[in-house]
């Protein structure tokens, strides 16, 4: 008896409800496994936390369809949010649970890629733009203009990464087209075969990036936002810039698996993750822009995310991805293999 009242004890979280074991699928080091935030949440509500990783979102899907009942919260890119839904991977959302959600930004709720069918399947999380960074050494001026990569004094210290999707991106933003609408794929492959003798290596990995631009190998290079606020923490000499042609956004939601058996903690656990709380202390860390309006204020006037949605006309010149047929996704992969292949 004495060890039943012990074990019940132990198991009973600070709200008086029985502790679970919550399984997030996520990119590693992406914000959820944080360990001050993990204890955060398991302080607060005793509920543990364990993680496992994907590195594409394609792995992401197939563990998702080949582990039903593995997982119970997954961080879903909101250009796949829909696929997920569709093959009934993924719930709608009971934005009742998640007590942070009427601070969050009704233009991220409401997003179209997000609420499939007209059902909200995934929280907003954190949102992000692929733009470019230069060496502040190398620049005097900041420049406007993604035509910077194809300038020829820049020949041999540029750099993208190799990801046939983001290049085609780049190169119709180059030539006056949107991402999600390219109706011009010939001036696309001119505008890539142009940039390709620029290109001192390609960059996979935010490591690689920061260890080129501390050598001083890159002058200019496509980043990720929260990549460049961690850059910058580290005191790499660079700049982030938001040319005149725009960026690609993407915006990241957080949902759960219609196979999750701890729907409450996970329901908990997401809400955790939009709490302002958890948000400022990350934001200082480097992390990517948050969903939460409160949150944002929140953050001091210096705070690179503060600083980059300061300006709404910034803002208005994103291109937020969309879901990419797969049709589309293999036409842009084979030009793109096709062009490297060439040089």
């Amino acid at each position: 008896m004495k060890r039943l009242l012990l074990t019940t004890a132990l198991a009973l979280t600070a709200g008086g409800a029985f502790a679970e074991e919550i399984r997030v699928l996520n990119w590693q080091g992406y914000g959820t496994d944080l360990d001050w935030a993990v204890a955060a949440f398991t302080e607060k509500t005793g509920n543990t936390v364990v993680h496992e990783y994907f590195t594409s979102e394609q792995e992401m899907l197939t563990k998702l369809r080949t582990n039903p009942g593995a997982y119970d919260v997954v961080l879903i890119n909101s250009a796949y949010t829909a696929q997920a839904k569709d093959e009934g991977l993924i719930d709608a959302i009971d934005t009742s649970k998640i007590t942070n959600f009427a601070d969050l930004d009704p233009a991220l709720t409401g997003n179209e890629d997000l609420n499939p069918g007209g059902q909200l399947s995934g929280v907003p999380w954190t949102w992000g733009l692929t733009s470019i960074a230069v060496n502040t050494a190398d620049f005097a001026e900041m420049p406007t203009s993604l035509s910077v990569l194809w300038d020829p004094a820049w020949k041999g210290r540029v750099s993208i990464r190799d990801d046939g999707l983001e290049a085609v991106q780049f190169a119709a933003m180059a030539t006056g087209q949107n991402i999600n609408k390219i109706t011009d794929m010939a001036a696309v492959e001119a505008k890539l075969k142009e940039l390709l003798p620029q290109i001192t290596t390609f960059w996979s990995s935010e490591n690689d990036w920061n260890q080129f631009m501390s050598a001083g190998d890159f002058a200019v290079a496509t980043y990720w936002s929260g990549s460049a606020a961690r850059s910058l923490s580290k005191g790499l000499p660079i700049a982030f810039v938001v040319p005149e042609e725009g960026a690609i956004g993407w915006l990241d939601g957080l949902s759960i698996p219609t196979s999750s058996t701890h729907k409450d903690a996970a329901a908990a656990f997401i809400n955790w993750m939009v709490d302002p709380e958890f948000y400022v202390k990350w934001d200082a860390e480097g992390a990517p822009v948050s969903s939460n309006t409160k949150a944002l204020a929140a953050l001091p006037e210096t705070s690179f995310n503060r600083q980059l949605v300061a300006d709404p006309a910034t803002v208005a010149r994103v291109q937020f991805m969309r879901p990419v047929s797969d049709a589309d996704r293999e036409t842009y992969l084979k030009l793109w293999q096709d062009l490297k292949a060439a040089q």
